[in-house]
C-alpha cells in the first residue's frame, strides 16, 4: 500500500472533515446542555470534537490524513459560525497534530480501538493545554480540575475509541472503505469474527 496521499485518499479526508465540521458545529449547542455547576460532566463529550482525526485515519491510514481531517474539520466548523469562533481553528490544530503523533508513534501500522482511544486522549492532553493557557481552568478548585481531566479523557477515550472504531468498523461491512484502501487480509479476519 502506498504511504503517500493520492487525491482519492485527500477528497475522502475532506469529505470526513465536512462532515465533522457539520457535527462539530452543532456539538457546540449539545456541549452546552451538559453544563453542570460544580461537576465538569460536559468534559465526557468533549472528545467528539477529535473525532474527525480518528475516523479519518482509520479509514485511510495513512500519515498525515489525522492532522488534515481535524484541521479541515475545525475550519469548516469556524466558517459555519462556530460558538468558538477562530479557537475553533487553533484547537483543531492542536488536536489534529497530537492524534497524528499517536498514529506516528505505532508506525501508522496499528488502526487498533485502544490506538484511535489514545489519539483520543493525546487530543484532549492537546485542549487541555490550550485551555490552560486560557487560564480559565486556574479559577477552578483541584478537585474540580482532577475531575475534569479525568472525565475529558474518558471521554475522549470512549469517543474517538469506541465510537470512531465502531463506525468505521460498521463502513467496512458495507464496503464503503474500499473506495481509499483495498481489503486486507486482516480486515477480512475481523469481518468474519
Amino acid at each position: 500500500m502506498s504511504k503517500g496521499l493520492k487525491l482519492t485518499d485527500i477528497l475522502v479526508t475532506i469529505v470526513i472533515a465536512v462532515v465533522f465540521g457539520i457535527i462539530y458545529r452543532v456539538w457546540g449547542d449539545v456541549y452546552n446542555v451538559f453544563k453542570v455547576p460544580g461537576i465538569p460532566l460536559e468534559q465526557l463529550i468533549y472528545g467528539m470534537w477529535y473525532m474527525a482525526a480518528t475516523v479519518a485515519f482509520l479509514i485511510i491510514r495513512k500519515p498525515g490524513v489525522a492532522l488534515l481531517a481535524e484541521v479541515a474539520a475545525a475550519l469548516f466548523e469556524m466558517l459555519l459560525g462556530s460558538h468558538y469562533s477562530v479557537a475553533s481553528l487553533t484547537y483543531g490544530i492542536v488536536q489534529g497534530l497530537c492524534a497524528e503523533l499517536t498514529f506516528a508513534a505505532f508506525r501508522y501500522r496499528n488502526h487498533s480501538l485502544v490506538v484511535a482511544g489514545l489519539a483520543g486522549i493525546a487530543s484532549g492532553l492537546g485542549a487541555l493545554v490550550m485551555d490552560i493557557f486560557g487560564n480559565y481552568l486556574m479559577e477552578y478548585s483541584p478537585w474540580l480540575v482532577v475531575q475534569y481531566v479525568l472525565y475529558r479523557f474518558v471521554g475522549a477515550f470512549l469517543i474517538c475509541g469506541t465510537l470512531a472504531y465502531g463506525l468505521v468498523k460498521a463502513l467496512e461491512k458495507t464496503g464503503v472503505t474500499q473506495l481509499v484502501r483495498p481489503v486486507s487480509q486482516d480486515d477480512l479476519d475481523a469481518l468474519g469474527k
